[in-house]
């Protein structure tokens, strides 16, 4: 028992320490960031980007990010790392991002470029490895993004996958692994996995149509046909509209000036529409007939499509007309369980305080907004009861003309009435 646990033991040491940490990135020195990041040169109106932890967060620390900061803006903005190959090993990316500004229109995505790039140059037509992460433009477009290049060319997934479209923080990971398998999750938990030669166009099909192959010209698919032995009936045919048999014409028509007075038409009670024969079952119907297939003479196997030579770059290349977003935690690794593992210590330890942050920001708005409104209503109140009152006070300070008369001859009344 001891030996066994003893080899267990080594062997998961051997495989700890085979695992790879390409790229990590939480930002956690300050202004330090600027340093390991090039932001590009190639337009001189790119956006700026701030370290923030947001309005709402779970650690003030932990959770401060790079925030786009300028509305409208292309961003471009890259971080370069020691080159690699993901030849016979999973290749994993992941990192997070809040949309605290309620997006409407902009990426939350990273590329994947070769070591080669220019960082200092990058635009959005630099050829990139891999394009990953959520989309939104107003209500058609809600989608993670997972696009592979492949001989010089971009492919995009044929799946639609959702990404998430709330202000809170998510986790999005994806794994590529040598056997051309893919899984992409969201907050830790699988959205979406197959077969890269299954979900993307980067070989042609297996089998295509025979190209010589053609329909029997007697071949009938025809389920159902006219029975021969039904005809119409002799009193079908009825007009679709009649005169209205309860018209009348007006007593001051002038057909000299009106012209001719035809009564208005109505539908045909008795109109029973176009005749058709009714439908039987076709005694040579033989079925629908399938274009038989061959083998594609211009499909080749590739077992190396999830391979990527010289990875070196993650760039955050994106447009957003609302600003706000926050990209943080990065990783780039070989583990898919090491990639778990730093999303449940950072993601993980502050989703729930972030969440409870921002509902309590919410509910001390709604409660501002309610006394808001009250003293509002308060202050409308007052001033009706104040103008109320000025109206009663013009109404009994000054007497009316018959007040000023009447008293006038309470004065002087006959001597004999006193």
């Amino acid at each position: 028992m001891r030996i066994a646990a003893a080899v267990c033991f080594i062997y998961a040491l051997a495989f700890t320490a085979h695992a790879d940490v390409y790229f990590k990135e939480q930002f956690l020195d300050g202004d330090g960031w600027k340093s390991r990041w090039v932001e590009s040169q190639h337009k001189s109106d790119y956006g700026q980007w701030k370290l923030t932890s947001g309005k709402f967060y779970g650690d003030a620390e932990l959770d401060k990010g790079l925030q786009t900061s300028q509305d409208a803006r292309f961003y471009a903005l890259s971080s370069r790392f020691d080159s690699f190959s993901n030849e016979g090993k999973p290749l994993v990316i992941q990192f997070t991002v809040k949309h605290e500004q309620k997006i409407d229109c902009g990426g939350g995505y990273v590329k994947i470029f070769p070591a080669d790039l220019d960082q200092s140059n990058m635009h959005g037509d630099s050829q990139y490895y891999i394009m990953f992460g959520p989309d939104i433009c107003g209500y058609s477009t809600k989608k993670v993004h997972v696009i592979f290049n492949y001989k010089g060319q971009n492919h995009l997934i044929k799946k639609d996958i959702k990404c998430k479209d709330d202000e809170l923080t998510h986790l999005y990971t994806l794994i590529l692994r040598p056997d051309q398998t893919y899984e992409v999750k969201i907050d830790n938990e699988k959205v979406e996995s197959g077969s890269l030669e299954e979900d993307w166009d980067f070989l042609p099909p297996k089998k295509i149509k025979d190209p010589e192959a053609k329909k029997p010209e007697d071949w009938d698919d025809r389920a159902k046909i006219d029975d021969p032995e039904d005809t119409k009936p002799e009193d079908w045919d009825k007009s679709e509209n009649i005169p209205d048999p309860d018209a009348k014409k007006p007593d001051d028509w002038d057909e000299d000036m009106d012209g001719e007075w035809e009564p208005a038409m109505i539908p045909n009670p008795e109109y029973k529409g176009e005749w058709k024969p009714k439908q039987i079952d076709n005694p040579n119907y033989k079925g629908t007939w399938i274009h038989p297939e061959i083998d594609n003479p211009e499909y080749s196997p590739d077992d190396s499509i999830y391979k990527f030579d010289n990875i070196g770059i993650l760039g955050l290349d994106l447009w957003q007309v609302k600003t706000g977003t926050i990209f943080d935690n990065f990783l780039i690794t070989d583990d898919v369980e090491e990639a778990e593992k730093f999303g449940t210590e950072t993601w993980g330890a502050t989703k729930g305080p972030e969440k409870k942050m921002k509902d309590q920001q919410e509910e001390e708005e709604r409660k501002k907004s309610e006394e808001e409104e009250k003293s509002k209503k308060d202050d409308d109140d007052a001033e009706e009861d104040e103008e109320d009152e000025g109206d009663e006070e013009e109404r009994t300070e000054e007497p009316t003309e018959e007040e000023e008369e009447e008293e006038g001859e309470d004065d002087t009344l006959p001597k004999d009435e006193l």
